[in-house]
């Protein structure tokens, strides 16, 4: 198991990675270093806050869930 700290860490070191990625392949593509910062960081945004709608909507559906049933004392 893995504390919280240590998994919002690796989350950000991917979103840092992948966001340098994104920015290098653009930058490499067009030569322009402006329009990489600009695509690389509108990509980081986006992607962020796709994936924390992605996650509210998931918290709506069912399936797979399994409650842990209530034992009585």
């Amino acid at each position: 198991m893995e504390s919280h700290l240590r998994s919002v860490m690796k989350g950000l070191s991917w979103r840092v990675l992948a966001t340098v990625v994104t920015t290098v392949v653009v930058f490499f593509y067009t030569g322009e270093f402006t329009l990489a910062v600009l695509v690389g960081s509108t990509d980081a945004v986006t992607k962020i806050l796709l994936y924390w709608g992605h996650e509210r909507v998931w918290l709506k559906v069912r399936w797979g869930r399994v409650i842990p049933s209530v034992s009585s004392p």
